[in-house]
């Protein structure tokens, strides 16, 4: 009552208070995010390192254990659990609650660089990723060609797409999916290796020592100093035929005598279909932080000057929009509030026959729905599916609170109360009922608050 009251006494003030709200509301609009899900900071990370050639006690060994016993001396660690299949390891690190997740990612890398010294050699670097519901795929961009295979167009969308990813703030660049990487394949001949005494290590060693860049020295001519660098790398494929793999009864030997080189592509291990035919895609992928929505419009524009970057046959889309969910979501609550509002204000003009407090009801729905933005903004939130459920919920307790009010309000001003009175008498009447039909409605979602996450 006392804010009833308050109301009543300084009218000016309350005016300029929600004028306040409603503009830095709409200020909130403009720049809240637009996510699907919220941001859930699971204190989850997961690590898998990939080593073709292993086999799973072998992955095991070699990479398994060495991380389990470095990983345990991460702060705030909680459980390692480990799965070790045919070439590859995968890892998840459960963290306390209230554990600082940038942190422990920055250690799990540090322990990552520190487990390569008892790894086998040639060993790639680790994936490392910290998995939340907001950095799931808000879309696909595939390429497409009536004329050209996968392997180019994954060339094409590694060197060319790819790299304009930096360009679109909040997007992040994963590789390519669905074509195989271009490899210069050299098939060995056992039998003829056998007649020329050729051993497969030799053939590797050959094509390491006749096609790489290496420093001779410098050269210095008076004032100026010359780089000398020894460059054998090989311009085109056939030639690697013609490395010398040894000198042997008055003969040369050479790759082409015991292998054959192909211009082809690395082992097929996944492929992509995009509308029934196969094609090349890249997921998109917005950083944590980053709004769905602004990072699926900065693509759209940049998608033109992608496209200039491209052979004219190449065609690039923006397939599978996720954005559009919650889009359509608030769609839906703009929808809803305007329907309830004008239903609201309709009931009150034809029933109580009072076009001002008609208008104050229609007022009264933008106004609160505005003032919740700008509090989610405040406190760090952002519009997603959950809450914008959570603001359709409201618009219907603020119909029928508004009517129960205003019609309250016109009793007590039936009796011969004046208005001040009315209102004050109408509002103390029904406070102590509102806030129990408000509280029942809350008591649905009271269950929520003993739910746990299994991560």
């Amino acid at each position: 009552m006392d804010l009833i009251r308050f109301a009543l006494r300084r009218p000016i003030t309350i005016l300029v208070m929600v004028a306040g709200l409603l503009f830095f509301g709409i200020n909130a609009i403009r720049t809240i995010k637009i996510d699907i899900f919220p941001s859930l900071n699971l204190p989850v990370i997961y690590l898998s390192h990939p080593f073709g050639g292993y086999s799973p006690n072998q992955m095991e060994a070699y990479f398994g254990k060495p991380y389990v016993n470095l990983m345990l001396f991460v702060s705030g660690v909680k459980s390692i659990e480990t799965r070790n299949i045919q070439g590859v390891t995968l890892m998840k690190l459960t963290f306390y609650e209230g554990t600082n997740m940038a942190q422990a990612a920055a250690e799990v890398t540090s322990l990552t660089n520190r487990a390569f010294a008892e790894m086998p050699p040639g060993t790639p670097p680790p994936i490392i990723i910290r998995f939340d519901a907001s950095t799931l795929p808000v879309g696909q961009l595939t390429l497409s060609s009536p004329k050209r295979s996968n392997n180019e167009l994954q060339d094409l969308a590694s060197v060319w797409v790819r790299p304009s990813f930096s360009k679109v703030p909040g997007l992040s660049s994963p590789p390519p999916i669905g074509g195989n990487a271009r490899t210069i394949v050299i098939k060995a001949n056992p039998e003829l290796m056998r007649s020329h005494n050729v051993t497969p290590d030799q053939i590797t060693a050959a094509i390491k020592e006749n096609n790489q860049i290496s420093p001779a020295g410098n050269i210095h001519i008076g004032n100026t100093t010359y780089l000398t660098p020894v460059n054998t790398v090989l311009p085109k494929i056939p030639d690697f035929g013609n490395i010398p793999l040894l000198y042997q009864n008055g003969a040369t030997i050479y790759v082409k005598d015991v292998a054959r080189v192909e211009d082809g592509a690395d082992i097929t291990s996944g492929f992509a279909y995009v509308n029934g035919k196969r094609s090349i895609y890249i997921p998109i992928i917005k950083n944590a932080n980053a709004s769905t929505w602004s990072v699926v419009q900065g693509l759209k524009k940049a998608i033109p000057s992608m496209q200039s970057l491209l052979p004219p046959d190449v065609a690039l889309k923006f397939e599978f929009d996720q954005s559009v969910y919650v889009i359509n979501a608030v769609k839906s609550l703009i929808s809803e509030g305007i329907i309830g509002a004008v239903l609201t204000g309709l009931m009150v003009l034809l029933f109580l026959r009072d076009p001002r407090s008609a208008f104050i009801v229609i007022l009264n729905i933008p106004i609160s729905i505005i003032s919740s933005t700008l509090l989610l903004k405040m406190f760090g939130q952002t519009i997603n599916i959950m809450t914008l459920g959570g603001l359709a919920l409201a618009i219907g307790i603020l119909v029928d609170e508004s009517t129960v009010t205003i019609e309250n309000i016109h009793r007590h001003q039936e009796m011969g109360k004046s208005k001040v009175r009315a209102i004050a008498d109408a509002c103390h009447e029904i406070a102590l009922p509102k806030l129990l039909i408000l509280l029942s409605t809350l008591a649905v979602f009271a269950p929520a608050f003993l739910m746990t996450v299994n991560y």
